[in-house]
């Protein structure tokens, strides 16, 4: 017979009180094994976002969340695991290009992703629009993968933090998504469970991120970093922009063949410098100094990079020689007068990416590989009238009028330029 009980755990955090270590480790246990209800768990959700928790509470939930399932063993590897997590923005392919660009230069990258949902892209969603890639690999071959090519992008294993997935599941249909606390533990649960040795965190600030000021992204990356300082694993945290959509492609295969631009040494400038900037910081979290035959600029520049990023996805099914699939159907947005474009909005970028297909509403919504968005000017440059300003790539013309609905007020022509640097701090345990 349980000391605890949903309904006092419940009202305890009602009312602003502190959750002890047994009750955090009793509720979470017993959520994950069904025996605490699922509008309990809901009360208690949104008790949190409206209350908050504490430092202790917010690691001890997290531990609870890692122990509900089992952690992945990846001693086997033999060399130092490096791992990044982004927050979620529009445009961002970053861990398409970074994970082979790291393993060439000597560490291993247990790329553990998601789908998207929402605005934001999913990584595994982009790679599934190479033919043949599949997103599902067991423990055995992941370190297999990390040992002979030295970089896997793939699924979570369904053992690793169960509660997690059943509680964001819960937290997306019940409006508790913002909660801090929450989002700090469910990324954190994983990425310790996973077992990597050193994990860089890039918190998106700005209109496309789901973090939409720099005091709450702040409050989200200083709570990332203090978990992982609690759990002994080397913590980075850098708060970097996502007002402006990253690169010049929102939607999976786009971004994919954005990404292979990127690892041909070309690519957008934004998204080179956050790649190698963030490859740098992954390299020195696990001991490997980022310059000379580590430099990850050199990396790209010789080709390693590109050699690592075809071995992965041929390991993975996929076939890095085969055509992307393109949309049936691509309609022009073009410039109404000349002048410097002075404003592009994430959100509504990614939003009208969803809308033409990119994204789903529901976790098991399917998504189209060829729709998207790219846009032919960034904020500061001049563009002419009638000049491309975006093209609505989709399979379904149908889509397109609420893509264009989503982008009315999104962008502007000769207002006031006001562009977030793209790295605005850096923040470690």
């Amino acid at each position: 017979m349980s000391s605890f009980s949903a309904v006092d755990v419940i009202a305890t955090k009602r009312d602003g009180g502190e959750l002890s270590d047994a009750a955090i480790d009793w509720v979470v246990d017993a959520y994950t094994r069904g025996a605490v209800a699922e509008e309990q768990m809901s009360a208690l959700a949104m008790a949190i976002l409206l209350n908050g928790m504490g430092a202790r509470e917010t690691a001890r939930w997290t531990r609870a969340m890692i122990s509900s399932g089992d952690r992945l063993d990846l001693a086997a590897v033999g060399k130092p695991l490096a791992d990044k997590h982004s927050t979620g923005g529009v445009g961002d392919k970053i861990t398409l290009p970074l994970a082979p660009l790291v393993a060439a230069c000597g560490a291993a990258v247990p790329q553990l992703s998601g789908r998207g949902l929402g605005h934001t892209g999913g990584t595994l969603d982009k790679l599934e629009s190479i033919p043949g890639w599949r997103a599902g690999l067991d423990t055995d071959e992941i370190v297999a993968q990390l040992r002979e090519v030295g970089a896997v992008i793939c699924a979570t294993t369904p053992t690793l933090a169960p509660a997690d997935r059943k509680l964001y599941a819960l937290r997306d249909v019940t409006g508790t998504v913002e909660a801090v606390p929450l989002i700090a533990s469910s990324i954190m649960s994983k990425k310790i469970a996973e077992g990597t040795d050193g994990l860089v965190l890039d918190v998106k600030v700005g209109s496309g991120a789901f973090m939409k000021t720099e005091a709450r992204a702040r409050e989200l990356a200083e709570a990332l970093v203090s978990i992982g300082t609690e759990h002994g694993l080397r913590t980075v945290a850098l708060l970097t922009a996502m007002d402006t959509p990253l690169g010049n492609t929102a939607g999976n295969a786009l971004e994919v063949a954005e990404s292979v631009e990127v690892l041909a040494g070309e690519g957008p400038a934004d998204v080179v410098e956050l790649t190698l900037l963030l490859a740098r910081e992954m390299l020195a979290a696990v001991g490997i100094d980022p310059t000379g035959a580590a430099d990850p600029e050199r990396a790209l520049a010789d080709g390693r990079a590109m050699d690592v990023w075809r071995a992965m996805i041929s390991a993975q099914g996929g076939d890095p020689d085969a055509a992307l699939p393109a949309a049936r159907e691509v309609h022009t947005v073009v410039a109404p007068t000349t002048g410097v474009l002075s404003r592009l909005d994430a959100y509504a970028v990614g939003v009208a990416a969803w809308r033409l297909g990119a994204g789903r509403a529901r976790k098991e919504d399917p998504v189209q590989a060829a729709a998207g968005v790219v846009w032919h000017a960034r904020p500061g440059e001049m563009v002419l009238r009638g000049q491309p300003l975006l093209d609505l790539h989709t399979d379904t013309p149908e889509r397109i009028p609420a893509a264009l609905e989503a982008l009315e007020g999104g962008w502007e022509i000769g207002g006031e330029l006001a562009v977030l640097p793209l790295v605005i701090d850096r923040i470690s345990g």
